[in-house]
């Protein structure tokens, strides 16, 4: 009985001097006292919350809101996400988007549902009107139309919703889809500091300036989604005409799978890829709901799947566009132990993760340890924020999962990113 105590004060006292360790990374830290800081570290092998700083306490995430994107679709969707709907008859093909992100996407490539259209020898028809939401998210930028990242939402997307611009071998300037090349406008007026390309908010009118097209130029802008267009573009890829009809779905419309789920998370978690994550709320509720709306999967997903979290999330779109997400780092830290405990493999997971030293967002801010990563994170960018939620293994083999929050500071983000790196890196090597 002795023996046990000396034991149990032992560890207790361990477990003390690496709580005030951690915390001493903090308390010194100019970095991290010049912002509003938060941090919940949580060991997952004795189910303990080992230190926190401001972990109940509501941060914008950015994009750290993808995990929790992520974890609705392991709940909601199988192995492989749905194309499209689609019901035949004598001498017809109508089909109903679930908003597939991954239909021609410039990487994921995904081709079954376009090759069973382009092979069907029955009339096309395109049933539209399904998407009940706007073409941004709730709290977007608006002067974030042009930027890549910033795709509208639709219920058909093609190649990314993106149009990928740059110059010929003879340095003329040409997009793709080249359905879009009627679009293109020289003005004359325009006087960008170096060669760009401008698309009016409202249309798809494409402006570029009177200079010589870089050898090397690339942009990609988001193009303005309507079903004229998703018609028009569908007709363009698949050589054959189709048609725009309303038509309610039956409860017989069969269903085409494209691209293997895990590898569509791959592609949302490392690069953060915000187009992907908001189409996968809306392939959430095709599944789900039968219907194309992001606000009821996140509602059904906070009352059935999150409701246990210690605090209430504030979670509005499918990417942490909006700065109307509000989450607090003890739930982030929650959540990630959901995710794990849903995936039930961690090799797999961390393989869907950026990889510190590796792959994806942290590639280049890691260094990993003697080749091998130890740091799986999601990150979130904003400007003025930055934050990394995710799993850290150390040396000791201890896994523990993280939520770094970083909000409200004015210093270079990349200062910020370094702060992490240490902390986290110390972790690993003494925790």
């Amino acid at each position: 009985m002795a023996c046990f105590s000396i034991a149990v004060c032992s560890c207790a006292y361990k477990g003390t001097i690496r709580k005030r360790k951690i915390e001493k990374l903090f308390t010194r830290s100019a970095i991290s006292n010049d912002h509003f800081t938060g941090f919940a570290l949580y060991d997952m092998d004795v189910k303990k919350m080992v230190f926190e700083l401001n972990s109940d306490k509501y941060f914008t995430p950015a994009s750290n809101t993808k995990l929790f994107t992520f974890y609705t679709c392991l709940r909601m969707l199988g192995d492989s996400i749905p194309a499209f709907r689609y019901s035949q008859g004598s001498d017809s093909l109508i089909f109903w988007g679930t908003g597939d992100p991954s239909f021609l996407q410039t990487g994921l490539k995904a081709t079954n549902g376009y090759y069973f259209l382009k092979k069907t020898e029955k009339k096309l028809f395109f049933s539209s009107g399904f998407y009940q939401n706007d073409f941004y998210g709730s709290g977007w930028a608006w002067d974030d139309y042009n930027d890549y990242y910033q795709a509208e939402i639709t219920e058909f997307p093609i190649e990314d919703n993106v149009a990928v611009l740059s110059s010929d071998k003879a340095g003329r300037l040409q997009i793709s889809p080249a359905g879009l090349s009627m679009y293109l406008k020289c003005d004359s007026s325009y006087k960008p500091s170096s060669f760009r390309v401008r698309r009016d908010f409202l249309s798809n009118t494409f402006v570029y300036p009177a200079m010589p097209v870089p050898v090397d130029f690339h942009q990609e802008i988001p193009w303005k989604t309507s079903t004229d267009l998703t018609v028009s573009l569908l007709q363009d890829t698949l050589k054959k005409p189709v048609y725009e009809v309303h038509m309610p779905m039956p409860d017989s419309a069969k269903t085409i799978y494209d691209a293997n789920a895990d590898t569509v998370y791959r592609h949302m978690l490392q690069p953060s890829d915000n187009f992907i994550a908001e189409q996968l709320l809306l392939v959430c509720s095709s599944v789900k709901f039968n219907m194309l709306n992001a606000d009821s999967v996140i509602r059904y997903s906070k009352e059935h799947y999150l409701n246990d979290l210690p605090d209430v999330p504030q979670w509005v779109d499918g990417s942490g566009l909006s700065r109307f997400n509000l989450f607090t780092p003890r739930s982030i830290v929650v959540l990630l132990c959901k995710i794990s405990g849903q995936m039930k493999n961690d090799s797999l997971l961390h393989s869907l993760m950026p990889a510190g030293g590796v792959a994806g967002t942290i590639r280049k801010a890691y260094q990993t340890d003697n080749g091998v990563p130890f740091v799986w994170a999601k990150t979130g960018s904003l400007s003025n924020n930055h934050n990394q939620s995710g799993y850290l293994v150390t040396r000791k083999g201890k896994r523990l999962a993280f939520s770094f929050m970083n909000n409200n500071f004015t210093r270079p983000s990349r200062e910020i990113r370094d702060e992490m790196v240490r902390v986290m890196t110390y972790i690993h090597e003494n925790y």
